[in-house]
């Protein structure tokens, strides 16, 4: 589901986050005390070999995935994934993962959502799959209203968006728009098909799957030339592999370089200390507190809470993340400011990395 996302505008210290927590106790709500386990999101840690990753040695962890990273990358799309799948075709098992994302570029005028979208082409145990996303210029999220005015606007670029990627594709998926949303299905009811991160207008993306392991190679290099001139941020992400398969996999040209991500299982307090072994640019994220915002603001809509923590550069910020604003737009960051005791602003994050 999209959310509506805000954030301290200052680093804190640790003993300032611990200090949040107790004001939210205060409050009434039930953050995490600093001692109890907590799963801790590590991302964008840049790495130069798997050793590297003796760093986390201290603690429990799950869900690791490497990603290779191309800069104002202007390669062949097509060469790259095949490098990729090739790779892939020798090592695969149950449980690994691989898949590759490109941006592209809608050619229709857009009013309301943003021209670049992204793609994965992906491949799992015994199938391939195709993911297309796209951006919204604003985040209104599912129940919202603010977008009322112009609905019809909204469902009609984005059937328009959403068409463009499946004619390029070639896919056997029909859009059409039903109760207020636009819909996506395909032409085959057995096809694997999923829709997910919806907002007010209906699902953002979609993941077409096939068990013919080759299918999207030729038409998703198709989507991804149209971003060309410009140079693009190219993503490899690698999960459950072998050591010999990630040293091939880093085989292949143009990595410009290699990022971790995993989850971390530790108590709260220990924080600091995971930040410090992914140092100097790994970025962490726990949840410090969630709760109904009816709990603390009985007038105002209902909608889920989550007091988060993120950690970069050595320091930490408060992220809120809300399914709805509970309050009029004008009355949300002095609200949170009053929750949190900091300032605070608007900040949603990027639908892509």
């Amino acid at each position: 589901m999209r959310e509506r996302r805000w954030e301290t505008t200052v680093p804190l210290t640790f003993d300032q986050v611990i200090e949040i927590g107790e004001r939210l106790s205060v409050l009434g709500l039930k953050p995490t005390p600093p001692a109890q386990d907590v799963i801790c999101y590590v991302e964008e840690w840049t790495v130069r070999s798997p050793d590297d990753f003796d760093r986390l040695d201290a603690w429990d962890i799950e869900d690791v995935t490497l990603v290779h990273v191309r800069e104002r990358w202007r390669g062949d799309f097509f060469l790259l994934a095949g490098a990729y799948h090739t790779v892939y075709r020798k090592y695969q098992d149950l449980g690994t993962y691989c898949s590759i994302s490109h941006p592209w570029r809608v050619r229709e005028p857009l009013c309301l959502h943003e021209p670049r979208g992204m793609l994965w082409l992906g491949f799992r145990h015994a199938h391939s799959f195709v993911r297309i996303r796209l951006h919204t210029r604003e985040v209104i999220t599912p129940g919202e209203t603010r977008g009322d005015a112009d609905r019809e606007r909204w469902l009609d670029e984005r059937r328009a968006v959403f068409g463009e990627a499946v004619t390029t594709l070639e896919l056997p998926v029909e859009t059409a728009v039903e109760r207020g949303e636009v819909v996506l299905r395909p032409y085959e009811a057995s096809v694997p098909f999923f829709c997910s991160w919806p907002d007010a207008f209906g699902p953002c993306q979609f993941e077409y799957n096939s068990s013919d392991v080759y299918e999207f190679l030729v038409s998703a290099s198709k989507l991804a030339e149209t971003f060309a001139p410009e140079p693009a941020e190219v993503r490899a992400y690698l999960t459950g592999f072998s050591q010999p398969a990630m040293e091939e996999f880093g085989s292949i040209e143009g990595i410009s370089r290699c990022a971790y991500r995993c989850s971390v299982h530790c108590p709260l307090d220990e924080l600091p200390e995971v930040l410090r072994a992914i140092e100097p640019d790994g970025r962490l994220y726990a949840t410090l507190c969630e709760f109904q915002t009816q709990d603390v603001v009985p007038d105002g809509d209902d909608a889920s809470a989550i007091i988060g923590v993120v950690g970069v550069n050595g320091r930490f910020r408060i992220e809120a993340r809300l399914n709805r604003a509970p309050l009029a737009e004008d009355a949300m960051v002095g609200w949170l400011e009053g929750l949190i005791g900091y300032p605070m602003v608007y900040a949603p994050l990027s639908a892509f990395v």
